[in-house]
């Protein structure tokens, strides 16, 4: 599926203004878009994770504020970045009214325009066994393959039409969507904060489902 020649526009501050597990819940099925002069990466959300700021022990805002994740603490429909084992970066959203913090990190896409550049950004071949799912099912791959980098997306405003980096609505629902405990932490990991769409081929990894929405 492809989008419209003309560029669709960012959710609104409002859509980011709420309890993360809504937004997560809400977010599957949208559009990431990268825009960069004459051409534009675009993907559809299909699994995204829910941390709850201060109470949350696997969130990083659980410590506090701090200059690293400033972002989180708001104003909502912000862009955190962080830079984790060494080799990638995460893409997350913060989410509630300034001052209140809280997050969503998309952990994978199924990819709809550039495909080839992101295969190229990634350097990888798509015509193995593994096909497209090699180029956006995980949040180090997706944030490769986007080009996203600490340095040039965090703190960026993901609501503002100059963006090159936000999320759109081309008017997609998923029919169902599940939840399953979060994958990849310690702390906190059995809570049921995983969002995905429902038999997507695109999402990253298999956990016990535990409810569908």
């Amino acid at each position: 599926m492809k989008l419209h020649a003309k560029f669709p526009l960012p959710l609104p501050r409002a859509f980011y203004n709420r309890d993360p597990r809504k937004v997560s819940h809400d977010l599957l099925g949208k559009i990431l878009v990268r825009r960069e002069e004459n051409k534009r990466l675009t993907a559809r959300i299909v699994e995204v994770e829910a941390y709850l700021g201060a109470n949350d022990a696997a969130a990083h805002a659980a410590s506090g504020r701090t200059a690293r994740n400033a972002v989180l603490f708001g104003p909502p429909g912000h862009i955190y970045i962080y830079f984790i084992y060494g080799n990638h970066y995460c893409l997350n959203f913060s989410c509630l009214p300034d001052g209140v913090a809280g997050g969503v990190l998309v952990r994978a896409l199924e990819p709809l325009e550039g495909i080839q550049e992101m295969a190229e950004a990634r350097g990888v071949s798509i015509n193995g066994p593994r096909g497209l799912k090699i180029l956006t099912s995980g949040p180090g791959r997706l944030a490769e393959a986007f080009g996203i980098t600490r340095t040039r997306d965090n703190e960026k405003d993901v609501t503002s039409r100059h963006s090159d980096l936000f999320v759109a609505d081309d008017g997609f629902y998923p029919r169902r969507i599940l939840k399953t405990a979060r994958i990849g932490i310690n702390k906190a990991a059995d809570l049921p904060l995983r969002y995905i769409i429902a038999d997507n081929a695109f999402v990253s990894g298999s956990k016990r489902l535990i409810k569908a929405t």
